[in-house]
């Protein structure tokens, strides 16, 4: 079962330099609704595989995969639902909310935001632990739902970057601690395969067109994607 994380593209709060969290009415910008309208073909190699698209229920997630789910519901295999789940709202920053980053880096909860995120609780709102919970637990959740019954199931996720930074760390087996080191940016594409065994990691990050190998967890495999062939041009 494999998702496919999808950050939304840029806001208007990202150019102005806000901490939106859970502000209403935070739009793509310019630039964003033209990362919404590349989605799709960026996900073209896979795009009649896809059997769900699950969002965050904000604003700038329901533009970023709006043009997806309107391509998915021409396809001749069918349409995908769209289904909001709050688990993977973004981050209740609670007073931290709508301020200017730049007048946040002064507070003594900065630092302990980027080292040591899993004591990091926002006052009145919530903490970096229980995003990571949430979003994680959210994720393994929707996959039992969204993976298929045969383990090869395809579905996508559009939520916010702490959100799935936290949900990248949990499948890499990472403290939370350490999630400051994961890198997401705004309409960046990343990509877990659940296997019964445990997550695999496939895809950080990508700006590019998405390509996976018919099998995630194979290339994972000793020797990397050519670990199960036995010829020795596929060694080292």
């Amino acid at each position: 079962m494999t998702v496919i994380l999808v950050r939304h593209g840029r806001s208007t709060a990202n150019t102005s330099g806000l901490l939106a969290g859970r502000t209403p009415g935070v739009a793509l910008d310019e630039k964003g609704l033209a990362q919404a309208a590349d989605l799709t073909a960026r996900l073209g190699g896979v795009f009649d595989q896809i059997g769900a698209v699950v969002r965050s229920p904000l604003q700038r997630c329901a533009e970023t995969v709006a043009p997806l789910v309107a391509a998915l519901g021409q396809r001749s295999v069918g349409p995908a639902p769209e289904v909001v789940d709050d688990r993977l709202v973004e981050v209740d920053y609670g007073d931290w909310s709508n301020r200017p980053l730049k007048d946040l880096v002064d507070e003594p909860l900065w630092k302990v935001v980027q080292r040591n995120p899993s004591a990091a609780v926002f006052p009145g709102g919530e903490g970096l632990a229980d995003v990571f919970g949430r979003a994680s637990g959210a994720v393994r959740a929707l996959d039992r739902v969204y993976g298929g019954d045969d383990g090869h199931g395809l579905w996508v996720v559009c939520s916010h970057g702490d959100v799935l930074k936290s949900i990248l760390a949990d499948a890499l087996g990472m403290h939370l601690d350490s999630f400051q080191r994961i890198i997401v940016d705004p309409a960046s594409i990343s990509v877990v395969h659940y296997a019964a065994s445990r997550p695999y990691v496939h895809t950080v990050n990508n700006n590019g067109v998405l390509s996976l190998p018919a099998r995630p967890s194979a290339a994972a495999a000793v020797g990397g994607s050519t670990g199960t062939d036995s010829s020795p041009s596929a060694r080292g």
